[in-house]
């Protein structure tokens, strides 16, 4: 069982490695391969209207925001598809832009195309590191769950049938093959975490066309985020463990809200404005799953022009917990498996969070704060 850390981490990162491993499609290059749009579609949404007489906040027109077409990112579906965001935006415009991969976004965030983002956490801690601190912060959770390792059941009838099998992982160095590498590691097999190759052969895949692969035979299983996952058990694929029952009370961090620390100091309203609709959102999804459902799969035929199947998105929404805490100590422990499997020196997370406009929100719906490991703004 893993356990998560408690206690901010007190070493600055190693600079020279993390410089190499900018180079490299590594823990950036997160979910990377789960969009089902291009990078950066800009969109508005049918029901996003602003209100007559609706007030500017802080007087900014507008604020860009990013998300992955991905179910991990239902927050923001629902809330773009519903008009949820909008509403609490007022007469602040929301526009928004989705995201293939996890290095695009944090590069529109440098560059201010957008301005907040929902991401996961492997891009978040890089691009936090890379930047010394500087160009981001987690403001908030929104999603936990959603990963499962699912196989071919002919091949593999046992967790120790995983050994000397062919396993997909989206790619080098993301959440989900730094999750399997750690989960591998803990069984005591031996796999060289850049080229896959060992007890089990690590092959990295593009979720888009992992299930053809496992069509095909050419992989025996994959460890994967949904939809995907889903998609291969309606190909006849076996889950034969869900990445949550690895975790403390079966919650682990997938995705995050990210801002850029320029954006945040000039307007703090505008964040708690985004805050607020998420938060609301979130509730929604709770209050309404069969509804915000639909509402996620159909701004996903929006932006791809094919809404998931009932057999995809039934089980694959049902495993995903949209939650307002960014679990602040499993992005800690996640940050570990990645230096233990080789794949990033230390990394120095002390300030990458800032749940303050998070508290405020909170309070002001009567509901407590949420912790950020002692790796908050001091």
């Amino acid at each position: 069982m893993r356990s998560p850390r408690t206690t901010a981490r007190r070493r600055a990162p190693h600079r020279g490695r993390l410089a190499a491993l900018s180079a490299l499609p590594l823990l950036a290059l997160t979910l990377s391969a789960c969009g089902y749009g291009s990078d950066s579609d800009s969109n508005d949404s049918g029901k996003a209207k602003i209100a007559a007489g609706a007030k500017k906040i802080e007087g900014l027109d507008t604020v860009k925001i990013g998300y992955f077409p991905n179910l991990t990112h239902g927050t923001a579906l629902v809330g773009d598809q519903e008009g949820i965001l909008q509403k609490e935006l007022g007469g602040t415009k929301a526009t928004y832009a989705q995201f293939n991969a996890g290095p695009s976004e944090i590069e529109a965030l440098n560059s201010k195309s957008i301005d907040i983002g929902w991401i996961g956490p492997s891009p978040a801690i890089n691009g936090y590191t890379k930047s010394q601190g500087k160009n981001l912060r987690i403001i908030g959770g929104s999603a936990s769950g959603g990963v499962k390792l699912v196989v071919n059941p002919d091949k593999v009838k046992s967790l120790d049938d995983v050994k000397g099998k062919k396993i997909a992982t989206p790619q080098l160095g993301n959440t989900q093959d730094v999750a399997f590498l750690n989960w591998v590691k803990e069984k005591g097999w031996k796999v060289d975490a850049e080229s896959g190759k060992g007890d089990v052969s690590v092959v990295r895949t593009d979720n888009k066309i992992t299930p053809d692969a496992y069509k095909s035979g050419s992989i025996d299983g994959a460890w994967v985020p949904e939809p995907t996952a889903s998609k291969l058990v309606a190909e006849g694929g076996k889950v034969l463990l869900d990445e949550s029952d690895l975790w403390p009370d079966k919650k682990f961090v997938i995705t995050n809200i990210i801002v850029s620390q320029d954006f945040l100091k000039k307007h703090p309203k505008v964040v708690e404005a985004v805050l607020r609709g998420s938060v609301k959102t979130n509730q929604f999804i709770k209050e309404n799953p069969e509804k915000a459902k639909a509402a996620a799969n159909a701004k996903l035929k929006q932006l791809s022009g094919k809404a998931l199947p009932p057999e995809v998105i039934d089980p694959a929404w049902k495993s995903i917990q949209f939650i307002d805490d960014p679990l602040a100590a499993t992005l800690d422990t996640e940050a570990d498996h990645a230096v233990k499997a080789g794949l990033l020196d230390k990394p120095d997370l002390n300030g990458i969070y800032d749940l303050r406009p998070l508290g405020k929100v909170l309070k002001a719906a009567g509901r407590p704060a949420v912790d950020d490991a002692g790796l908050g703004v001091k």
